[in-house]
């Protein structure tokens, strides 16, 4: 099946990038993992791995050429022949998200590309209504993709002056999702992206019913939703249900509106839920899950960050690729020989921003590599840990908690995660 080969978007600000190099040149073969060509924005040139396997077809942009973040520029065929088949990925452009000409003018926020592999996300929540005055720094809106619920900065200073998407709508890397303006707005302007493109052939308004409002109550035949799915809730909620060791599936089954935020809390309490049988012996159900890197990635990156950014402070660094491995903001605690410090990490990949706190963690990173142990199985404590091992060039990795704490999915989730950080650090940065 190809795959659209698109510009990524390497930073949270970055709406475009340069492609520099191709380092591989049309009709090649490619594997999934190879790198595909080099990309200049204003902080960094990187490489960018091919998400598919086949062969490079339908290249569109020249090195040297400036690329909106989404915006195709080549494609990955199942032969090397496939691009006479169909036209280029951008001989037909998408729709814009809102016909421009009605929109107020000012500088536009896209969908912005969380993982390589992301080819969209969905709005969660606006944190800002429109027509209010932004800076650069505030919290725009909330994002969840297949791995993550992020919070996205405006990147601009000025005034709210168009929403183009609506929470719960599921939006294309790239695009449009809010205009800034530097005057504030006379008529601002509220669209989802439905709006975007009317249907080819619009029933009459008087046809049309309205959709029921979902049932508050379970019926006792009603079928599980799809494990699957995605359960659209703010950051804070799923860290306090996750700390409380309460499902936020159960309000997807009581039927209770999307987006969940934390006023939702008390309604979730109030649910009633089916009590686990007891363990045999009364004994707490814990889960311990193990990993292994082939390499150690973290002591050289430790030192890279430190001698080319400043970043002096490695156990700050270990704590930001642990909690970044959550999918949230979290207060993670880096153990060794029986001291601990603990930091606060927002949600995001910048490691600047890890902080000292006196805040009780909501994760235990244990660094045991400097001992001479070779196994770890303590069982579950007061909050998740994630023990570090030295296993000759690698490192092995164990995650210890309760079921209370952390479901099975969401453990592994946490593992993997922290695994291909500890592996290759510098991935976390893209």
């Amino acid at each position: 099946m190809p795959h659209d080969v698109t510009m990524p978007q390497l930073g949270m600000a970055q709406d475009a990038g340069r492609l520099t190099q191709w380092l591989k040149a049309p009709g090649d073969a490619v594997t999934k993992g190879d790198a595909l060509f080099e990309v200049e924005t204003d902080k960094a040139t990187m490489e960018v791995e091919a998400q598919a396997s086949g062969f490079l077809t339908h290249v569109t942009a020249a090195e040297g050429e400036d690329v909106p973040v989404g915006h195709a520029i080549a494609r990955i065929s199942d032969s090397a022949d496939a691009a006479g088949d169909s036209p280029a990925p951008n001989d037909s452009a998408a729709p814009d998200s809102a016909p421009q000409d009605t929109l107020p003018d000012g500088h536009q926020v896209t969908m912005p590309q969380l993982g390589m592999a992301q080819d969209s996300g969905v709005l969660v929540i606006w944190h800002k209504a429109l027509g209010d005055a932004v800076a650069t720094d505030d919290i725009l809106f909330e994002v969840e993709t297949d791995k993550s619920t992020v919070e996205v900065p405006a990147g601009h200073s000025g005034y709210l002056a168009a929403t183009l998407a609506e929470p719960g709508d599921e939006v294309p890397v790239g695009a449009a999702l809010a205009i800034i303006s530097a005057q504030k707005p006379d008529a601002p302007v509220a669209r989802g992206v439905a709006a975007a493109a009317p249907a080819a052939n619009p029933a009459p308004a008087e046809t049309v019913a309205p959709k029921p409002a979902p049932p508050m109550q379970a019926t006792a035949h009603q079928a599980a939703p799809q494990t699957g799915g995605r359960i659209l809730a703010s950051p804070k909620l799923r860290r306090v249900a996750l700390e409380q060791g309460l499902d936020l599936a159960r309000l997807v089954r009581a039927g209770h509106p999307q987006p969940f935020h934390m006023r939702d809390l008390e309604v979730l309490e109030a649910l009633p839920t089916q009590t686990p049988a007891p363990q045999a012996g009364g004994t707490v159900q814990a889960l311990r899950l193990q990993a292994a890197c082939a390499q150690d990635g973290f002591s050289p990156f430790a030192t890279w960050a430190a001698d080319a950014h400043g970043l002096q402070d490695a156990d700050a660094l270990l704590a930001g690729l642990a909690g970044a491995s959550l999918g949230r903001a979290a207060t993670v605690a880096v153990e060794r020989f029986g001291a601990s410090r603990v930091y606060d990490v927002a949600a995001g990949r910048g490691l600047s921003a890890v902080t000292d706190t006196e805040n009780a963690p909501d994760l235990r990173v244990r660094d045991l590599r400097a001992t001479s142990l070779r196994a770890v199985s303590l069982g579950a404590e007061d909050v998740p840990v994630l023990s570090i091992i030295q296993q000759g060039a690698g490192l092995a990795l164990v995650l210890e908690c309760s079921a209370a704490q952390m479901d099975g999915p969401a453990a592994i989730a946490l593992i993997s995660e922290f695994a291909g950080r500890m592996e290759q650090p510098l991935r976390h940065l893209l």
